[in-house]
């Protein structure tokens, strides 16, 4: 369009304008849409086995495993003998764990302690829902946490490659409250812990609840008797263990990994 004195003017035409709102706010309410239905797919949830255990539990000690050997140790050392009761399960989805409603993470307890095994992945967005919902299960005011978890041993950073070290070894992180005596040597710079188990221990960290983090490194990637042994000594802290345990138990739970098929079958 033209004015009075010759200048060109850019002209907008209305509909056009509510047209293009139209479809952006189309557009805004479905990415809302999936955006809530990833969310609601992928959410963390706590489901009680028995009304009389909903709500937060009273406990002296937790146990989280994390980890073919430590959920091994767990099943083999611990869950085989004593009254040790189901009271919860926590349900999750995500691309490499797809057990929603399935027992790959079940809580137990025996008289004040609570142990958590968790065999499923748990993926870094729902790092966060897990620690709070699973924490959340438990009274904070008096509770020790203790995190069993699996590590390979190529991941172990040191300056002399690991001379004079044998595999499996252990090594632990605490929090700043946790007082009790740790029973293997500190994590050593620049080595970290990651996933599950770190996001438990910055929990802890963060709530002031005494924690302790034992990594094992290990160069077998599926339970082993010998890998599962090492959690013995930091668990012992807090539950006094039977002896070994059978061995059917031991090659029922070392056996689940076994390779199937090879090359020549």
């Amino acid at each position: 369009m033209a004015t009075f004195f010759g200048e060109v003017l850019s002209v907008y035409s209305r509909a056009v304008e509510e047209d293009e709102y139209d479809d952006m706010t189309r557009e805004n309410e479905e990415d809302e849409q999936i955006r809530q239905e990833i969310e609601e797919k992928r959410r963390v949830d706590v489901l009680w086995l028995s009304h009389t255990d909903s709500g937060s539990l009273s406990c002296s000690d937790l146990i989280i495993a994390v980890g073919p050997n430590a959920t091994g140790f767990v099943s083999a050392y611990v869950l085989s003998s004593g009254d040790w009761r189901p009271v919860a399960q926590v349900s999750l989805w995500n691309e490499r764990s797809r057990t929603d409603g399935e027992s790959s993470c079940v809580l137990y307890q025996q008289k004040q302690v609570l142990i958590c095994q968790c065999s499923c992945y748990v993926a870094e967005d729902q790092l966060f829902q897990w620690t709070e919902k699973v924490l959340g299960c438990v009274q904070a005011r008096g509770v020790s946490v203790t995190v069993l978890c699996d590590c390979a041993v190529a991941e172990y950073k040191t300056s002399d490659y690991l001379s004079g070290i044998s595999t499996p070894f252990l090594r632990c992180l605490k929090t700043s409250t946790h007082t009790r005596a740790v029973r293997c040597p500190l994590l050593e710079p620049p080595n970290i812990s990651w996933g599950l188990a770190a996001a438990v221990l910055t929990h802890c960290e963060v709530q002031r609840i005494p924690a302790v983090l034992y990594q094992l490194y290990s160069d077998v990637p599926h339970p082993d008797s010998l890998s599962m042994q090492a959690y013995r000594e930091a668990v012992s802290a807090v539950l006094k263990l039977d002896q070994s345990p059978g061995t059917e138990v031991l090659k029922k739970i070392t056996g689940v990994c076994a390779v199937q098929s090879n090359l020549y079958t």
